[in-house]
């Protein structure tokens, strides 16, 4: 944590009165914190200027300014307005509306995205609720609209700034940077809970996780990523309500298993998942078979799982990047490994075993987390690498090094070594065949098909047992 937020937090309190009754908001000027133009995105700043130019005002909020008081590089710079999506449109040749949900404008700068979002205000309670036997167009020109089970299913009723911040998720997201005097609003005591390390929603919680069962997840994702504690009544109907996770569309559950198990905290969050009874209702098999118990002797899954995420972990911190398909890979690889298991038992060769254990734990998974084709094939290739990397001989190798998926399925072995499993040391024969020359290689491989001579031979020479005839012996005769 940046030097300088406790005196800032300090000032924040001192400056309203009575303490008990915190008046909102807490505005702290630009001699009192550390946030200037030089720590913020200059694409979002000229976002800022120009809709301030237009008459509007506009604010950067929630993360960028949360993060760089704790002392983390942001990453996304996220502005909001009172100006509807279709004026900020109208305002940058360079953006365009996206979202049903929510209606957004993304003003693109290169590479750089700078999302910008209108004020808005809580929707009614009393909103017409989405029916199942309804058409799904039924949505269509209502401003805000909930399921039969209170899921928000669109919010674009604009406010005020002060209705848009008590409908933002916790509390440090909803901090507030003006560019026109370089202040920061808090509008619900975000200062104090980024002091004390507090995950802390905004409103009653219960209520919030109805409208957005997902904000059980990102309360999840901050406390593994920020090292945070969630706040003891922040935390308390987590459990009970992690049900309404299986409303949540597939596809956006996707998506947020990636936030929360790619952001180079996976062991911790994979924990807290399983702690407060999330991790199920986004991965119903492999939570079933941790739960069982079920292992042998070439695969603890436990243990496989927390191994693929503290690679995972080392690796994006790092800096490197890693796949969607290879995290997805790894969190499924226990459950096909049974399921392969169960086929071979009866009677069915290795290689369509696999593929019918992929198709079913694939399919199951599905209902839970849609995983797009471009991400399940790779899955399919890595698994069944791991039974094509054990055969070397004869030209294998070479034909199998040139696969597009050798790297991935290379270090999922890795992961399966390093978990436990005996692979008779195939992980280093491949490190040490990728990086060889090519008399190097051609000596790895003769090595392997001496080794396969080896055993044949043997084969040959061990004495055939003589089959034990059923017919009667007969006696010995002297004539």
């Amino acid at each position: 944590m940046l030097t300088g937020l406790k005196s800032l937090v300090r000032k924040a309190s001192s400056l309203f009165a009575p303490k008990k009754e915190q008046t909102y908001p807490i505005i702290i000027s630009r001699s009192d914190h550390s946030l200037s133009r030089q720590n913020l995105s200059p694409n979002a700043v000229k976002v800022l200027y120009r809709l301030n130019k237009a008459g509007f005002d506009a604010y950067l909020v929630g993360g960028c300014i949360r993060d760089h008081l704790i002392g983390v590089i942001p990453k996304d710079f996220d502005v909001v307005t009172n100006a509807t999506p279709e004026e900020v449109n109208a305002l940058f040749s360079n953006s365009r509306l996206i979202g049903r949900r929510f209606r957004l404008v993304h003003v693109t700068f290169g590479r750089e995205i700078i999302e910008v979002s209108t004020f808005r205000a809580n929707s009614a309670q009393d909103d017409d609720t989405f029916q199942k036997d309804k058409p799904q167009d039924s949505l269509k020109g209502k401003d805000s609209a909930r399921s039969a089970h209170g899921i928000v299913l669109r919010d674009n009723v604009y406010g005020s700034i002060e209705e848009d911040a008590e409908r933002r998720d916790f509390t440090f997201n909803a901090l507030y940077y003006n560019v026109k005097d370089f202040s920061i609003h808090d509008y619900c005591g975000g200062l104090a809970d980024i002091e004390n390390k507090h995950i802390r929603i905004i409103g009653d919680p219960r209520q919030r996780y109805q409208e957005d069962p997902v904000r059980m997840l990102r309360a999840i994702r901050f406390a593994g990523k920020l090292d945070f504690e969630i706040e003891e009544e922040t935390a308390a109907p987590i459990k009970e309500m992690a049900h309404l996770l299986d409303h949540i569309p597939p596809a956006r559950l996707f998506e947020e298993v990636l936030k929360l198990l790619g952001s180079g905290n996976g062991v911790k969050t994979f924990h807290l998942l399983r702690q407060y009874g999330l991790f199920k209702y986004l991965f119903p098999d492999t939570e079933a078979l941790l739960q069982s118990g079920w292992k042998r002797d070439d695969i603890d899954p436990m243990a496989f799982i927390l191994q693929g995420l503290e690679n995972t972990d080392k690796r994006i911190q790092s800096g490197k990047t890693t796949a969607p398909y290879f995290l997805y890979a790894i969190m499924l690889w226990p459950s096909v490994a049974l399921r392969h298991e169960e086929f071979q038992t009866q009677g069915m060769p290795a290689t369509p075993a696999l593929h019918q254990a992929a198709n079913m734990v694939l399919d199951n998974q599905v209902a839970s987390t849609a995983i797009p084709r471009r991400f399940s094939t790779p899955m399919r290739e890595i698994w069944d690498m791991q039974f094509r990397l054990p055969k070397r001989y004869g030209k294998r190798a070479f034909i199998l090094l040139e696969h597009p998926r050798f790297r991935a399925a290379f270090d999922f072995l890795l992961i399966r070594e390093l978990s436990g499993t005996n692979l008779g040391g195939l992980g280093a024969w491949w490190e040490a065949f990728q990086f060889a020359n090519e008399q190097e290689q051609r000596d790895l491989v003769r090595s392997i098909d001496a080794r396969a001579n080896d055993k044949e031979a043997a084969k040959k020479r061990r004495p055939r047992r003589r089959r034990k005839s059923n017919a009667p012996r007969r006696e010995a005769s002297n004539e």
